[in-house]
């Protein structure tokens, strides 16, 4: 029963995870869209006004006029509104996911014993560690160097550094699934923590001065807005490579491969660079902005690299890869790789692997999970063999017989 209820945890978890980095990702987007199209105006009322910048805009059969204020407007005339639970509740909901799927069950999906075999209590706290100690360095490097002449040039250049070594870390001390979706979570975390402790305390703090009635001062107020945007615009770069993190740990041809931390961080950082290109390019047909087309190439290239450097080695046929595969052989595998877990004594997920109608019924997930998605047996825990992930596909290519 446990089982079943962390199946739905996980399930109900995911979802709502994915809804609200949906949300989450997308008001980002349309923000750094809108601070890239943004024009000063030139109409004298909306100069008076404060307003540095404005478009109009069509959709959904209405028309839309967003203006921006630098520092603040002079009066707010209806009701302000926040964005921050979109980025609060995406990451609490990955945690709670993480927390069920990894924590809960860190013998089985955060420990793999040929890397690091410590007790699941020490590799839990080892990962939630893993996200504090990137926060971390992070907002040092941005408190130290941010605001200095190329700052933005040295953070981007040292976190470029620190990226990589989390990823090789990762893929030193956890299972190189946990490994990809921890350096995603770490990097998440650090997204989230830039709103919840200096984009929105600094945003509280420029709405309570201009709503006090006092006479404040604009300059001082500044450092909050440029501060929030300069986090601002480290999140958004940071979208493409958390979001491959998180998807890349349902590929086991990467998270399995020899040097999984390199193909991790050069698909995070094609995907930065792709990002680049995105925000870079609006401000480009304006004239603001050099030709950011270099960034999408290089990133395109990259990526292109890594299917090259991953395409499988053609194996010529051999006598023993081409005769059948009888039902025995096939369940000799199955007893020794994966009745442990889906056997009589375990039954993970309703499944078992000790009965010929249960064989019959899942052969088919059987050919999927070993030798197409090779997810399974996990984290090769009991070392299923490459000929024996073969010998199941050519037995379920062959019409998986029982006899």
């Amino acid at each position: 029963m446990e089982a079943y209820l962390l199946d739905w945890a996980n399930l109900l978890l995911r979802w709502l995870h994915v809804i609200t980095a949906i949300a989450w990702i997308g008001s980002s987007f349309y923000f750094v869209f809108l601070d890239n199209n943004l024009q000063k105006p030139t109409s004298p009322d909306l100069l008076e006004k404060g307003v540095d910048g404005a478009m109009w805009a069509v959709h959904g059969g209405g028309f839309y006029n967003p203006q921006k204020y630098m520092v603040a407007p002079k009066k707010i005339h209806t009701k302000l509104h926040w964005f921050y639970w979109e980025s609060y509740s995406t990451w609490l909901s990955g945690f709670a996911l993480f927390t069920v799927l990894y924590l809960w069950n860190a013998g089985t999906f955060l420990i793999d014993k040929s890397l690091m075999d410590w007790a699941p209590s020490t590799a839990g706290f080892a990962a939630v560690g893993f996200l504090v100690a990137f926060w971390l360095i992070y907002d040092t490097i941005c408190r130290l160097f941010g605001f200095k002449k190329n700052g933005e040039l040295i953070v981007a250049s040292l976190m470029i550094v620190v990226v990589a070594f989390a990823a090789w870390a990762a893929n030193q001390l956890f299972a190189g699934r946990a490994a990809f979706l921890l350096v995603g979570a770490m990097i998440a975390t650090a997204m989230s923590a830039n709103v919840f402790f200096w984009i929105i305390p600094g945003q509280r703090k420029v709405v309570a001065a201009m709503t006090s009635g006092e006479k404040y001062d604009a300059a001082a107020l500044a450092i909050h807005g440029k501060r929030g945007k300069q986090r601002s615009v480290h999140n958004t770069y940071f979208t493409l490579p958390v979001i491959f993190a998180m998807l890349s740990n349902h590929y086991s041809f990467l998270y399995t491969h020899e040097h999984r931390w390199v193909l991790l961080f050069v698909m995070m950082f094609a995907g930065a660079l792709i990002r680049q290109f995105f925000v870079q390019r609006h401000g480009y047909h304006l004239g603001r902005a050099k030709n950011p087309l270099p960034f999408a190439v290089v990133g395109v290239l990259l990526l292109i690299g890594v299917i090259v450097a991953l395409k499988p080695a053609p194996q010529p046929p051999t006598a023993a890869s081409q005769a059948p595969v009888s039902f025995a052989q096939v369940q000799t595998v199955l007893a020794q790789r994966c009745t442990m877990c889906h056997g009589e004594a375990a039954q993970m997920k309703g499944i078992r692997f000790d009965q010929i109608e249960s064989i019959k019924v899942h052969a088919q997930g059987i050919y999927q999970q070993v030798a197409v998605t090779r997810q399974m047996p996990l984290n090769n825990a009991t070392q299923i063999t490459e000929d024996e992930r073969q010998l199941i596909k050519r037995w379920f290519e062959g019409g998986a017989p029982l006899q």
